[in-house]
């Protein structure tokens, strides 16, 4: 367990401290959105009090302040992840847009008909769906790396379908789903060897694990604001210069133009070029906040504390299922998704050996939805459902899982709280 004085950690969320149905509020919905802390939620209304102007465009005071906080956020996300220079940072709605933009823009002037496109299993519908789109419409093919029975992926599998049709490899660095931790590095190294590009999918890995996109050498990444302690709406997409400088505007109007005219346009430079119109200008402003949140708690302080919590809530379930069966449930049991889904009162999806602190689990008898409903009712917030990858459920043949994921805030007292409340689930399910 870290060292973290979570009792201190936790006062920073006013949210936390709130009955919810009667209960104290016992929050494990962190893979879908995480908490704000008060300094973000104060530097937005600091901004609309006293600052709110728009930004790149007036001479006025207010306007020059709004513009030294904008750009001070993009220096902060250029520091946390490490990018080599702040113009390789460009802000958006979020991790969607940055995908979006990516297919738009690269991929629309890349890919060709016969190109492949590689994504995984376990994507997000945001990383299937923009892929998809482009894909159809340059006749490029699209290809999935399987997973195992683990949630891990198949490497072999992924080194078979690499060749020199492969354009681009789009892969989840940390799936929301499954809490899996994919091999990216590896998974960069193999795709460049045969001169595909690479987008990591960071939503979820960016608010647990280290982020160095030049050590990584990923040619995309896309972050979320939201689920990293900031505001909803705001994302950054990085990309390498020499990338970033060849690929056309995504989309027109407002900072992304250099000239107009009506005879032509020419466009400004990275990373404007991809900031058409005005951005979301106050919560970029307090995305700051967010980030020195996270540097100031520190990213292996983080891990430690949520990996204990993971592990906590882990051996609970397996104590449950031990109780109920009158057997001793195994890491191999753990193990093995299909097999258990049939024989144990829990099922844990997701048992990969490199994982953050999200489990899925599903309760043999009790429908996930109705298992979230009486969980919220003892003020309990899970995610319940398909989590937005129903291509990942397909292939595990079920529709659905109950989701706990843990952030720092978190404490093992509430995954104690949890686990009685899964404990008497299951008696309602009369397992």
């Amino acid at each position: 367990m870290s060292k973290l004085d979570i009792t201190a950690i936790r006062s920073k969320f006013p949210i936390l401290d709130q009955k919810v149905n009667g209960k104290p509020l016992v929050y494990f919905d962190n893979a879908a959105t995480t908490q704000k802390p008060q300094a973000v939620i104060d530097a937005l209304v600091k901004y609309y009090k006293t600052d709110n102007a728009n930004i790149h465009r007036a001479a006025h005071t207010l306007a020059a302040r709004s513009t030294d906080m904008f750009e001070a956020t993009r220096k902060t996300i250029q520091a946390f992840i490490n990018a080599k220079e702040v113009e390789e940072c460009i802000f958006t709605k979020g991790v969607t847009e940055s995908i979006n933009l990516v297919a738009q823009s690269w991929g629309r002037k890349v890919l060709q008909a016969g190109d492949e496109v590689i994504i995984t299993t376990m994507e997000h519908h945001s990383n299937i769906v923009p892929w998809q789109l482009i894909c159809e419409e340059k006749g490029a093919i699209l290809k999935v790396i399987p997973i195992n029975d683990k949630g891990e992926l198949l490497m072999d599998e992924y080194e078979k379908m690499l060749s020199s049709k492969t354009k681009m490899v789009a892969c989840v660095w940390v799936s929301n789903a499954l809490g899996t931790i994919n091999p990216v590095k590896e998974i960069i190294a193999k795709a460049h060897a045969v001169g595909a590009k690479v987008l990591l999918d960071g939503a979820q890995a960016c608010s647990h694990l280290t982020v160095d996109v030049q050590d990584l050498d990923c040619d995309f990444l896309a972050v979320s604001s939201h689920k990293l302690y900031g505001p909803t709406g705001v994302g950054v997409l990085y990309g390498k210069r020499a990338l970033l400088e060849n690929m056309p505007p995504y989309q027109g109007g407002g900072e992304m133009i250099k000239e107009v005219s009506f005879e032509k346009t020419t466009y400004n430079e990275i990373p404007y070029k991809f900031e058409a119109g005005t951005p979301n200008i106050g919560d970029v402003i307090a995305f700051k906040y967010a980030l020195d949140f996270v540097s100031e708690t520190g990213k292996e302080n983080i891990a430690a504390h949520e990996n204990a919590l993971l592990k906590h809530c882990v051996d609970g379930l397996m104590a449950i299922n031990n109780s109920l069966t009158g057997t001793s449930t195994s890491l191999s049991d753990r193990n093995s998704m299909s097999s258990a889904v049939e024989t144990k009162p829990i099922t844990l999806i997701g048992t990969a050996k490199e994982k953050v602190s999200v489990q899925s689990f599903v309760i043999n008898g009790l429908h996930h939805f109705d298992a979230g409903m009486l969980l919220d009712s003892k003020g309990i917030a899970v995610r319940t459902g398909h989590h937005c990858t129903q291509p990942l459920m397909n292939c595990l043949g079920i529709d659905g899982t109950i989701r706990a994921s843990f952030s720092v805030y978190n404490t093992l007292e509430e995954v104690d709280v949890f686990l009685e409340a899964v404990k008497k689930l299951l008696k309602l399910s009369n397992k």
